[in-house]
């Protein structure tokens, strides 16, 4: 194993290894040194009810904003400022296997969008080996829409192409070269172009390409930013199993934080960046599963750390995982949330590359390496501990602890500390409901209250199975290099199931 190699190694260890470290002690001390596990889970718990009660106020910001924002006429005032005519939109929609009502929801939004479609340029990118399935719906969806935009193009992805692996990335990035040939061969400035990579089941908001146009504008070099919305699972909300709206709900409010303090912040699904910044680092890597996270890094390294996330308060919904029945919705939901738990994969490429680059601020590497580390330790450790781990003291602990005064008192602190963070809970939910798309007439009021209110009794357990879990296996698989998680593609709406009323 050469140095490079081995130095690559330990980054991949080092999350895992300091999860399971946590799991193997708690369980260990829990037995033979119960006092001071105790100590630990108070310490623990302290350390979490501090943490809701500093992100609260920050997804209250984020709610208050979004509410301001999406009232605002953003293409009026994106039209008020010098060079908006010469601003251009490239939507890239990479598909596998989506049923056409997806790509037809998607496109429809595209159309109802306030920003004029003569300035938007959209690419369907199928892949080759999904050919067959591929053809048939993007010959449909160029009949049918091609001509409502100033360009429509449809891309086939090459398979078995030489260091890539089979996802999005790859198709991102065989898609932008060839929107590239296609801007220069119009004579158009990429500097003045603006690409939005999407999920293909992405319906945007009306005012999405003008808000962004509006920030494109204004903001000090925007060549440097990436550009994020409000992420919204929306499209089928009512129609999924409560543990998947819970864990999509749990999914807009840590992004909607993230918004309000985007210092260190990185892109995540659907969103928007500059052409120029894309064509700097060469478009997507083709070999990693998290792309959206990992353009964002690439326009960090290529910009020695002047990169960063520019908040765009205005929502872009998309599809919660969809499987038919209840049992295989929620093992797809288990594989998407591993697949984002996979994100741990930018750290060995973070960790790396800050060492290597000495323009880059220390402070900026010092940053981002603790917000990843600590976010995906915490993701993996904090159910796990808070409602599994912390009690097993008081199961195991031998007899001759039991009379101790702390070993008396601690199950009632710890209670009193839980009902405190459960405020974090209790407000989300509140909000939550403010997000919920209409509801269509075939869901009934007592659908409703469960929706809004009764879902969240669910939350231990999900928090344990969707949070914890996902995160456990993603971080274990990296610590023991068994190989890439394979790109799982998350099932989609098929016909005859249209999307609510917002």
């Amino acid at each position: 194993m050469n140095l490079l190699r081995l130095e690559k190694r330990i980054y991949e260890i080092i999350p895992g290894a300091l999860v399971w470290t946590t799991i193997i002690l708690s369980l260990i001390l829990s037995y033979h040194r119960p006092l001071w596990m105790v100590y630990f889970i108070i310490v623990y718990d302290l350390y979490w009810l501090f943490r809701v009660a500093y992100f609260l106020p920050f997804s209250i910001i984020s709610w208050f904003k979004y509410k301001t924002h999406i009232k605002k006429d953003w293409l009026a005032m994106a039209r008020a400022q010098t060079g908006f005519e010469e601003v251009y939109h490239v939507i890239l929609l990479p598909t596998v296997k989506e049923d056409i009502v997806v790509l037809r929801d998607c496109l429809n939004s595209l159309l109802a969008s306030a920003y004029p479609k003569e300035k938007m340029i959209v690419v369907l990118g199928g892949e080759e080996r999904a050919r067959e399935a591929f053809e048939p719906k993007a010959e449909i969806i160029r009949h049918e829409y091609a001509d409502k935009f100033f360009g429509f193009l449809t891309t086939l992805h090459p398979k078995d192409l030489p260091g890539e692996i089979v996802g999005k990335g790859s198709n991102v990035n065989w898609m932008g070269h060839r929107v590239l040939d296609e801007v220069q061969r119009l004579g158009l400035d990429i500097d003045k172009i603006i690409v939005s990579s999407f999920d293909v089941d992405t319906v945007t908001h009306p005012q999405y390409f003008a808000c962004v146009t509006y920030n494109f504008l204004t903001i000090e070099d925007p060549h440097r930013s990436s550009y994020q919305p409000v992420v919204l699972y929306n499209n089928n909300l009512w129609e999924s199993p409560a543990p998947v709206r819970v864990a999509m709900f749990g999914t807009t409010f840590w992004l909607m934080t993230e918004l309000a303090r985007p210092e260190g912040m990185m892109t995540f699904s659907s969103h928007s960046m500059s052409m120029r910044m894309l064509v700097d680092v060469d478009f997507w890597q083709k070999d990693i599963v998290s792309e959206d996270s990992r353009i964002f890094l690439q326009g960090l390294m290529r910009y020695h750390g002047d990169y960063r996330v520019t908040p765009i308060y205005l929502p872009v919904s998309m599809d919660t995982v969809m499987s038919g029945s209840y049992t295989r919705a929620l093992s797809a939901l288990y594989k998407q949330l591993r697949r984002w738990a996979w994100g741990v994969e930018n750290f060995p490429f973070m960790a790396m590359a800050f060492a290597r680059d000495r323009k880059m601020p220390v402070l900026t590497k010092v940053s981002f390496l603790w917000k990843q580390l600590e976010g995906m330790y915490t993701w993996a450790t904090v159910p796990i501990l808070v409602f599994l781990l912390g009690r097993l003291p008081f199961w195991l602990a031998p007899e001759t602890f039991r009379s101790y005064a702390v070993f008396q008192n601690t199950p009632f602190t710890l209670e009193w500390l839980m009902r405190f963070a459960m405020i974090g809970v209790f407000v989300s939910a509140t909000l939550s409901a403010t997000l919920l798309p209409r509801r269509p007439s075939h869901v009934s009021r007592w659908q409703t209250l469960v929706v809004t209110v009764f879902q969240w009794i669910l939350l231990p357990v999900t928090f344990v199975l969707f949070g914890a879990i996902p995160a456990i296996d993603a971080q274990t698989r990296l610590m023991l290099g068994k190989g890439r998680l394979g790109f799982n593609v998350s099932p989609k709406r098929v016909s005859g199931q249209e999307i609510p009323n917002k």
